[in-house]
């Protein structure tokens, strides 16, 4: 998807307004076939509002401050330090650098964190977020979607300088521009739909993934043979060779549900390849 539907307010977006069909010049069958990809989209993607809409003052109170205790606590924790100096390091920090030289700002896409509320897991993963735009001046505008986001979540989001989204692009959001996508501990499916809708040299560039290990899903695959599970990885599994993957350094039992088998995912395509013929 090349934007994105967004509102703190949470208002429902004109749906005459998501998309520009841009058909090419050539070819009445290309023609056709960018019509039926436009419209597959479509049908992919749901026009999106919380299920829970109960919220009051105090909900969303506690709820602020069970984050505000989540970042703090992970802030002052040996696991934040470790990972912001592997984050630093030249061989993953000179991917960031060489992608915003021209942007200034990289933007922060967060699929899947779940319910912040219900879970510790998922306010940690939030905190780790917050804070690396905080230590980041080149981290810009951060978008976050998951569909069991609740009123209260939203709001609570929204006051800290999180936009939420307004439809569900079932991850995939085409990176037109140098992109981060926060994506821990998500469904395959989601990161497979990711790599599927950016399937171009420039875009899958574009690309800069942190969630579940790349590596780890080719590993399994090769040993429980279970093709369901391989259909719903082969793009992933099909990209992996392009992939520079850097699994995140060993940390404590606290904070080990909420980013254990996590990676950072950087891809590397020669920009006049042809990827038709990697498709699966």
């Amino acid at each position: 998807m090349a934007a994105s539907a967004k509102t703190p307010a949470l208002d429902k977006p004109n749906p005459a307004e998501e998309w520009t069909v841009v058909l090419p010049r050539r070819g009445k069958q290309k023609r056709n076939f960018h019509k039926v990809i436009v419209h597959e989209r479509q049908k992919q993607e749901q026009v999106w509002t919380p299920e829970d809409v109960e919220t009051n003052p105090e909900r969303e109170s506690k709820l602020m401050q069970k984050i505000q205790t989540c970042i703090k606590k992970l802030e002052s924790s040996s696991f934040w330090l470790t990972f912001l100096d592997q984050l630093q390091t030249p061989e993953i920090f000179d991917w960031f650098l060489k992608a915003v030289g021209s942007e200034g700002k990289m933007q922060m896409v967060i699929y899947g964190i779940g319910s912040i509320e219900s879970y510790e897991p998922p306010r940690l993963q939030l905190s780790l977020a917050i804070l690396m735009k905080r230590m980041f001046s080149w981290i810009g505008e951060v978008e976050v979607f998951d569909p069991v986001i609740s009123l209260a979540e939203s709001r609570v989001l929204t006051a800290l300088s999180c936009c939420v989204l307004t439809v569900n692009e079932q991850g995939r959001r085409q990176a037109l521009r140098p992109t981060m996508f926060f994506m821990p501990h998500c469904e395959a499916e989601l990161y497979d739909n990711l790599v599927d809708a950016n399937w171009r040299p420039d875009l899958l560039n574009n690309i800069f993934l942190f969630g579940n290990s790349f590596e780890a899903y080719e590993q399994h695959l090769s040993v429980c043979k279970n093709l369901t599970l391989a259909d719903s990885r082969k793009h992933i599994l099909a990209i992996r060779q392009f992939v520079k993957e850097f699994g995140i350094d060993s940390f404590s039992d606290d904070f080990f549900r909420a980013f254990h088998g996590s990676s950072w995912h950087f891809f590397n395509i020669d920009p006049d390849l042809d990827l038709c013929g990697v498709k699966p």
